[in-house]
Order: structure tokens, then sequence, then C-alpha cells
């Protein structure tokens, strides 16, 4: 069963000055979405969530991921990445975690980019409006925190009650003027391992 895509749309703010100042070169902050059928709508509590998945899943995260290297201009300028879901009233939270929460979703946008992390994420229901709120960090580095950032839209019409909206999020830098530090810093700070950030 392959996904019922209604729509898809691709998101693209360029961020040119910050803080007042501008940044050292624009910023751009990308999202690609497909909004669909809950394949599980209507069905009740489905014990079994996996054929679903499997069928779904792949082509969604195929779709996604060249719609997001399209809008960016190929994989070498993607720096951060991040993904989320937002499922209709009538769906569970199970199901948008389903979709994006497989190796058959994300692998697809992992292999593409050469990346090595794991995609931050959200997944949340709502209604038509529901904001879609995409987490990003660095492709290669989690603690790099420069490319902590949120890709931040909403669909005026989307999800339906029997829909969920799967987006993929990217942006081509890290914040463009960022003064916090990173992990590492804090932990040699701290005195702490990397192993063992908490020292517990």
């Amino acid at each position: 069963m392959p996904a019922q895509i209604r729509k898809t749309l691709t998101y693209v703010e360029t961020i040119l000055i910050e803080g007042g100042r501008a940044a050292p070169r624009p910023l751009m902050l990308v999202a690609a979405a497909a909004v669909l059928k809950n394949p599980w709508a209507g069905r009740g509590f489905v014990e079994d969530l996996k054929p679903e998945i499997h069928a779904v899943a792949p082509e969604l995260g195929a779709l996604l991921t060249a719609m997001i290297l399209e809008a960016v201009g190929g994989p070498d300028h993607v720096e951060g990445y991040g993904k989320a879901a937002v499922v209709g009233l009538d769906g569970e939270l199970e199901h948008a975690n389903a979709l994006i929460h497989t190796l058959r979703f994300g692998n697809h946008y992992r292999q593409a980019l050469g990346a090595k992390t794991y995609l931050a994420f959200t997944n949340v229901r709502g209604a038509a409006n529901t904001p879609v709120m995409i987490p990003l960090m660095d492709k290669n580095d989690e603690g790099r925190r420069s490319h902590y950032q949120t890709v931040h839209f909403a669909i005026p019409d989307a999800p339906a009650a029997d829909e969920i909206i799967v987006a993929l999020g990217a942006s081509t830098g890290g914040r463009p003027h960022h003064r916090i530090g990173d992990r590492y810093q804090d932990l040699k700070d701290l005195g702490h391992d990397l192993a063992n950030p908490a020292a517990v």
C-alpha cells in the first residue's frame, strides 16, 4: 500500500540579519513536508504497525530527502538536520512515531548526506495549523551547539483528523552569531568525561 499523499510543500527561510548584525553568510532553514492519509485511520487499535511502516516510510524518506536536496542545492550544503511528524486528532501519537522512527525512513536522509548523528525529532498530535517544529543538530557532531536550531512552520489545512504530516528539516549552517560554546568545553570546564557527562 503506497502512501496516499494529498500534497507536499517546501518551506525555505533565509536569515540575513540576526541580532541587528549581518550574518557572515546567508543561513537557509529548509523543511520538506508531505501531508498523507493516516494508513491506520478508521481501523481502531491496530496491534501490528509494521506492514504499513514498511510500505509507507521508505517512500516518504526518499521523497522528502529529494525535496530537501533540491531546495538547498545538494547534500554538501546541508550541515544540520532533523525530522518531525504531526498526526491528526483521530490518530494515535504512535502513528506519528511509526513513520519517522524507523531506519527505513531516516536512513534515506542520512545516507544522502553521509551523516553520522541521529535525527533530532518531534512528534505530536494536533489539528490543522498545528505548528510543525523540527529541531536540528549538526549532521556529524551532536555536541556542536552552533547548529541547535528549529525550523518552524504550519500548514493551514493540515493535518486533517485522518492525516499525518511527515517532515524533514535542514540548515545550511549554524546560527549566524553563535557564542555559547559547545558541549565539549562544558565537559572540560566541569572536569567530566564525554562518556559520563553528568558524572553519575
